[in-house]
């Protein structure tokens, strides 16, 4: 059996000091994105919004009030907004202005174990914001069950691992920073606003809702709703699972290669 997986994994977490010394440096950059922004989302858009907002649970998709069908969206938007923050900008800074990368790999470092550890990092950037979110909706008797609210908040990893690995990928080939603003605004604001976290995708033409339905947000939209909700339909589950999974795999194949070309270059 190769144990070359194993061994990427190893080399990964010999960078594990270096992003923890960043993050010590850094944190309080990102503490009102991490810790204040999730709260003030769940007041504005779920609970003062969401008092104008009163509908039949069924055409909330079985949420009792709109600030139950919202908070599950909101939490996996965090996961893709956190991502788009770290694997953009960053990734370009550690290939062409800081060069980061080139003295990672001037040592016994790969590539894929520099990629490794910088998604790693990301994760834990996901893990500590969504971790933050739950916690602040948890007083809102948003989750159904225990069970729920902790398999909704370790999807948001999956949801995570979907949006890096080819974001990342994308970023780490390009020679200059200026595609970054189609990025964000022709990429990360339409997932946000037609993933459905707003209001149920049936709402929309049937166009725009067959566009929603590919996007990877949506899967992870929609698969934190139903585990919040305990709404589980498990072979939709399953898909949504396939779908992100896949996504996170050619996204990681495609990242090694266009980093390896790019440092070459």
């Amino acid at each position: 059996m190769s144990t070359a997986p194993a061994n990427t994994f190893a080399g990964a977490t010999r960078l594990v000091d270096y992003w923890a010394t960043v993050y010590r440096r850094t944190w309080k950059g990102s503490a009102i994105s991490s810790f204040v922004t999730p709260l003030f989302y769940v007041l504005a858009m779920g609970v003062l919004l969401g008092d104008y907002v009163t509908d039949d649970p069924s055409q909330l998709e079985g949420a009792s009030s709109y600030l139950v069908f919202i908070a599950p969206g909101l939490l996996a938007a965090q996961a893709m907004q956190t991502v788009f923050g770290e694997v953009t900008y960053p990734v370009m800074g550690m290939v062409k202005w800081q060069k980061t990368y080139f003295g990672m790999t001037a040592t016994p470092l790969s590539v894929r174990e520099v990629i490794l550890g910088h998604l790693g990092f990301v994760l834990f950037r996901v893990g500590l914001t969504c971790g933050v979110f739950t916690l602040v909706m948890a007083p809102f008797d948003v989750f159904t069950t225990v069970w729920g609210a902790v398999l909704a908040f370790l999807v948001q990893f999956l949801v995570a691992l979907a949006f890096a690995t080819p974001i990342y990928a994308f970023s780490a080939g390009l020679k200059d920073e200026a595609p970054f603003a189609l990025v964000f605004r022709l990429g990360m604001i339409p997932l946000f606003l037609f993933s459905g976290a707003f209001f149920p995708i049936e709402n929309l033409d049937r166009p725009m809702e067959v566009f929603a339905k590919v996007t990877p947000l949506w899967h992870g939209v929609d698969l934190t709703r139903m585990l919040t909700l305990d709404t589980v339909d498990w072979t939709t589950a399953l898909v949504h699972v396939v779908y992100l999974a896949v996504l996170a795999a050619a996204g990681w194949f495609w990242a090694v290669r266009r980093l390896t070309k790019r440092m070459s270059s």
